[in-house]
């Protein structure tokens, strides 16, 4: 976290071995702090590639069955100046249409987050329900059906959260 309490944190899932290269360049140019890998990584070496821009985070999605040392949950908690401002969810699985699953919701409030950033539908989505913030980046992967291909960016300081998809084409702010 920076001195003035802010970070920016790039939001990637579902990347199957084969991020897009575009993504990866635009995701470059937001300058994230760290990133956070939502699950269904493929081929491990990718996140080496993530890792050359920004630290990185990840869970183990469906398709990792080999990763055997990634958690299939990750709790994240963001403090400045000895205070938390944010405490996060990362895991693969937690919407079932636009809702949250029971279980990612009673994860979420066990680890006190109020925000689950998670992947597995390659389908972009920011919601609230029950009582907390729900973000699926989309993937950055290969595409399927005609779903976008995307990268989200968390915007955090010490007074708002923002969070946004970006196309990986473009780079440009994505709205559906």
């Amino acid at each position: 976290m920076h001195a003035d309490g802010s970070l920016r944190l790039g939001l990637v899932a579902d990347t199957h071995s084969a991020p897009n290269e575009q993504g990866l360049v635009h995701l470059a140019q937001q300058r994230p702090d760290f990133i956070l890998h939502g699950g269904d990584i493929g081929d491990l070496s990718v996140l080496e590639q993530l890792a050359a821009i920004a630290p990185v985070h990840a869970v183990r999605g469906n398709i990792d069955v080999r990763a055997t040392d990634l958690p299939d949950v990750l709790t994240l908690e963001l403090t400045h100046e000895g205070r938390t401002q944010l405490t996060m969810l990362l895991t693969h699985i937690a919407v079932a249409g636009p809702r949250i699953r029971a279980d990612a919701a009673k994860l979420a409030r066990a680890a006190k987050a109020s925000v689950i950033i998670c992947g597995h539908s390659h389908v972009p989505f920011l919601g609230q329900d029950r009582g907390l913030t729900v973000f699926n980046p989309g993937s950055l992967g290969p595409r399927r059906f005609q779903l976008p291909i995307l990268f989200g960016m968390m915007e955090l300081s010490p007074t708002a959260v923002s969070l946004r998809h970006f196309d990986a084409h473009t780079g440009a702010v994505w709205m559906p």
